[in-house]
């Protein structure tokens, strides 16, 4: 299988092209500037220079792939939406009929009040909307991709990204905590959150790509989730800082909008993806990874 991919030069995307590699595929992916075609050139793929607003180039990498695998993201950018759509047009325009293409959303998608409302794990059918989520952007996305005609489009919502010393969540939370010597979380803290280990969820995307499933979306999540107070806490652990209770007001003023953020309950059901993919996530746990792991 020759797989495109974007995000290469990534977090996720090492994990992805290792793996892709692993199962026998061959992988090219894009890369905007030197820097990162040396890494991705470093993890085994073909480098592709070019970024999200070459369509020309885009629409003709996925013509000549098997599958295509849109794995970059950058939540912070505001303008992300106005970047992606014509991206993902030409990645599927380019893409023949029937072949596989996986579009990477995110847990953040789901409403809060509805996690809250049931205290139980949220299923993929619960509706999703651009002004309840705090990544609008990609419900849009999900909802181009899911419309397309052509491609067998899969949706992964991934939950909270570890492992590998990586996530920057996490790694921000690690070094704040150096710098100022205690973790916030606001609060009780008692908040809920799914995640995933990026190895697991590579293989879920080996287990879609797989089975080539039109109009599927699946939760990325493990079966463990985890309250910001024990996130805070581990965090606290490893760096030998303080975990600290704000109260809504004081986390508004210290983390801006990463407060409302931190302030969710994100707790994904995986059940579908292990029952319709045969994936289960089998991977050391997040607080365990951070006391642990590679964050150690």
């Amino acid at each position: 299988m020759r797989i495109f991919l974007t995000g290469g030069s990534g977090y996720l995307g090492g994990a992805l092209i290792e793996r892709f590699l692993a199962s026998g595929a061959k992988v090219s992916a894009l890369a905007r500037s030197e820097a990162a075609r040396e890494r991705v050139a470093a993890r085994g793929a073909e480098p592709l220079a070019g970024s999200l607003a070459d369509a020309g180039t885009l629409r003709a990498a996925a013509a000549e792939a098997d599958a295509v695998v849109h794995a970059a993201v950058d939540f912070t950018d505001p303008a992300m939406r106005a970047v992606e759509e014509p991206a993902l047009a030409a990645l599927l325009a380019g893409l023949a009929p029937g072949r596989p293409f996986v579009y990477t959303s995110t847990g953040l998608v789901y409403p809060d009040a509805e996690a809250r409302a049931v205290k139980a794990s949220v299923g993929e059918d619960t509706p999703v909307t651009p002004e309840r989520s705090p990544q609008p952007y990609k419900v849009l996305g999900e909802r181009q991709v899911l419309a397309a005609e052509g491609p067998a489009v899969t949706v992964v919502r991934a939950a909270l990204v570890y492992g590998r010393g990586g996530s920057a969540l996490l790694r921000g939370m690690i070094a704040g905590a150096r710098e100022r010597g205690t973790v916030p979380y606001v609060g009780d803290g008692g908040n809920l959150w799914s995640s995933v280990h990026v190895d697991d969820l590579a293989n879920l995307y080996v287990a879609a790509l797989a089975r080539a499933e039109s109009g599927l979306v699946v939760n990325a999540a493990s079966r463990e989730a985890s309250s910001m107070r024990e996130i805070a806490a581990a965090v606290a652990d490893l760096t030998g800082a303080r975990a600290l209770s704000l109260t809504p007001e004081q986390a508004a003023r210290a983390l801006g909008p990463l407060a409302g953020v931190l302030t969710r309950e994100t707790v994904l059901d995986p059940s579908r993806a292990e029952r319709t993919l045969g994936w289960r996530a089998v991977r050391p746990p997040l607080l365990a990874e951070l006391r642990a792991g590679s964050y150690a």
